[in-house]
């Protein structure tokens, strides 16, 4: 450092030592820290429009010594604040590493060089001050002796200010490892795609849907590919079987280096980055598949970096190729290199699994708990009809990540798509808990530049806004049982500001939800049309009950009805409209194909002087609809229902099985039952009656109009 008061020069660089040591990563102290200096030092009043880096002038005091040719140089930026408790300091983070240009420095008006450009200067300095009036509020009443000291070191800064990895990329406009125009370009569009209030999500989200996706497709292809790292490690001939995909890799500036092992060449290689998430550096790791060569250096991943958490965006299976191998153990204990993996339990849910191991490490006494977050309802293709499912399920690994873990571990079979996908909603709720903004387009910018193809499709990015909008709409409706009376009478209560209670609000909020046209394909055919006792209540085409079509008869596969996913179990349930007289042989032929033998009714025939159902069974003796004989052999009349048997054969092959049906006679014809807890009762030996039979089909269930009453019988 040259500086000409040798005071002031020892306190800068012992300053200047101690922000360097707390601020670098691990990837980031092999720089050599002792070479570390300070260029120039400015009063507001001095701060000049643009400062070029080894112009070999004095300023402040400090002289900005010239730039080696070739040599990596990193920079930050410290705010210096007088206040009546001392002198306080605020580090920027690091910028990302560039290299000094051959020639001489010269200010270029297209942003190449090491410019330092007085705008994110100011936008740094300006975010240091209010995060310095902020602390200084907070602590003005505590007595402290006067002095200097440095208020933040990188860790608290990423904890207290309001910046985080992506909003340091949109101010520092270099790009890591670029020497081209690229950067200026990224910069570019980073800064016309500000973050966007909360507010303003759901009319950014259809603008962006307008027009057929034309503004989504537009946006999306306009992200920086950030294609342009070196990854020299993935190239090794000793690492290429290693890769599941040959064109995605990892870069060597973001790589997870495992502990080399001896004489081992490519020991410390896995197709796997880091990942920045909302104010924490290397909040995730984003890896492949595993292949079984590569069982053993994932596990030895799992160990090395402590994490507590490994989410897997993808079957083993799909459309019969194999997306990822298996790698972990069925049951009991299997050994992957050096790491010993113990199976200690399974849940599988409708739409994720959730598997807990025990880790052992030959060598290490110490045993650790590792869980992983299997979700199972991603599409073989495309993306999910709703995000629902998804968000329950991140929640869930939320949830049970022990806050003092390593990286959450997230990986689909390539890496870079589903896995993108988790990384940007999960780091944009954390944001929208502390800023109310999100910024998706920034996000995926500074992952494509930490891992390629990152939100490999324009559907996957166009899944994460409707992800994020439904969390915006909906929230976090889950509650736990034991403060499910306290939850309601919380919901019971009268919303400040507003005149209805929150359980209407919550309701208002699922009527918002319009479904588009589009969605109903099959239901709008002319030929399946009179087949809907209501005209609003429709199938979605993706959920609906197909029937086996026949021959000649257009529209013969049409049913209104829809699949619904239980808790446990995907497709738990058909729920459907009564039957009409024009559809009651479709419906015991669906109750056939489909091998569902429990039907819940949860109207009379007739109510308020209507029809709400065609009587769809036979009474005293056997009737035939279509292919099947339904012969009544038994009927039980209960408090609150009805519950009939019948005996229905298949007349082509002979075949048959017995079909229960449970009536609930206690609903009334307006309004609710007074208590649920007759309806609880009856939900229950609904289900008692299909575990007691050994019943694998789905329990169909009608009502006036598929959905309200359907709902009841859900969960």
């Amino acid at each position: 450092m040259h500086c000409r008061n040798p005071q002031m020069c020892a306190f800068w660089s012992s300053l200047l030592k101690d922000i360097s040591q707390k601020q670098r990563d691990p990837r980031q102290r092999q720089v050599d820290l002792r070479r570390a200096y300070i260029t120039a030092r400015f009063t507001p009043a001095t701060l000049p429009a643009f400062f070029t880096l080894g112009d070999q002038l004095d300023y402040g005091g400090f002289e900005n010594r010239a730039l080696e040719a070739g040599q990596e140089y990193v920079f930050f930026i410290l705010a210096e604040l007088n206040s009546t408790t001392g002198k306080m300091f605020v580090a920027s983070p690091y910028t990302d590493p560039v290299i000094a240009p051959d020639s001489d420095p010269q200010p270029l008006d297209a942003g190449d060089g090491l410019i330092w450009v007085v705008g994110p200067v100011l936008a740094v300095i300006f975010i240091i001050c209010i995060v310095i009036a902020i602390l200084l509020y907070k602590n003005k009443r505590k007595d402290s002796e006067p002095g200097t000291k440095c208020l933040l070191n990188n860790a608290e800064m990423m904890a207290h200010n309001p910046t985080d990895p992506v909003e340091m990329r949109r101010i520092n406009f270099q790009t890591p490892g670029t020497r081209t125009h690229t950067h200026t370009h990224t910069h570019t569009r980073m800064m016309s795609h500000p973050p966007i209030p909360i507010s303003a999500l759901p009319e950014h989200t259809e603008r962006l849907k307008a027009n057929d996706n034309l503004h989504l497709s537009q946006e999306y292809e306009s992200i920086d590919p950030g294609q342009q790292f070196t990854w020299e490690h993935s190239n090794l001939e000793v690492n290429k079987p290693k890769n599941r995909y040959a064109n995605v890799i990892a870069y060597d500036h973001t790589r997870v280096i495992l502990a080399p092992t001896d004489g081992i060449m490519g020991s410390d290689y896995i197709n796997a980055n880091y990942i920045d998430g909302y104010r924490k550096q290397n909040a995730y790791i984003a890896t492949q598949g595993p292949l079984p060569e590569t069982f053993g250096d994932f596990w030895r991943m799992v160990w090395e970096q402590r994490a507590a958490s490994v989410v897997m965006m993808t079957k083993l299976e799909e459309k019969s190729r194999i997306k990822c191998d298996q790698y972990w153990p069925s049951r009991g204990t299997d050994t992957y290199g050096t790491v010993q993996v113990t199976l200690l339990d399974t849940m599988e849910l409708a739409t994720f699994c959730v598997r807990t191991f025990s880790l052992h490490k030959s060598g290490c006494n110490e045993r650790r708990e590792v869980r992983q977050f299997q979700f199972t309802a991603w599409p073989d293709h495309g993306v999910p009809e709703y995000p629902t499912p998804f968000l329950a399920f991140l929640r869930r690994v939320k949830a049970c990540n022990p806050p003092d873990a390593g990286p959450v571990i997230v990986h689909c079979s390539a890496g870079v798509g589903r896995t993108g996908c988790f990384i940007v909603i999960d780091a944009m709720l954390e944001r929208i808990r502390h800023e109310r903004t999100v910024d998706v387009y920034g996000l995926v910018t500074l992952m494509r530049s930490q891992r390629n193809y990152m939100v490999q499709t324009e559907d996957q990015y166009g899944f994460i806004h409707e992800a994020l909008l439904e969390a915006v709409a909906c929230g976090n409706t889950e509650v736990a049982a034991r403060s499910l009376y306290s939850y309601i009478q919380n919901l019971s209560q009268v919303e400040a500001g507003e005149h209805v209670t929150g359980i209407e609000l919550e309701f208002k909020r699922l009527a918002n939800s319009k479904a588009h046209t589009s969605r109903f394909v099959s239901a709008n055919l002319p030929c399946n049309k009179f087949k809907n006792r209501l005209v609003n209540i429709m199938p979605y085409e993706t959920t609906r009950v197909c029937l086996q079509p026949i021959r000649g008869l257009e529209g013969s596969d049409y049913i209104n009805a829809s699949f619904i996913d239980g808790y446990r179990q995907q497709r738990a349930y058909i729920a459907t409209q009564g039957p009409l007289a024009e559809t009651t042989e479709d419906f015991w032929r669906m109750l056939w194909e489909h091998n569902s033998t429990i039907v819940v009714m949860l109207t009379k025939l007739r109510e308020m002087g209507r029809e709400k159902c065609h009587q769809y069974w036979p009474a005293e003796r056997s009737a035939r609809y279509q292919y099947f004989v339904v012969d009544p052999m038994a009927e039980y009349n209960m408090p609150q229902y009805i519950l009939r048997e019948f005996k229905v054969t298949d007349a082509r092959d002979g075949q048959s099985r017995t079909v229960r049906q449970f009536q609930f006679t206690d609903w009334p014809e307006q309004g609710v039952p007074k208590s649920g807890e007759g309806f609880i009762d009856f939900i229950g030996q609904v289900h008692k009656t299909k575990e007691q039979f050994g019943q694998d089909g789905p329990i169909t269930v009608h009502c006036r109009c598929v959905t309200i009453l359907t709902l009841c019988v859900w969960r």
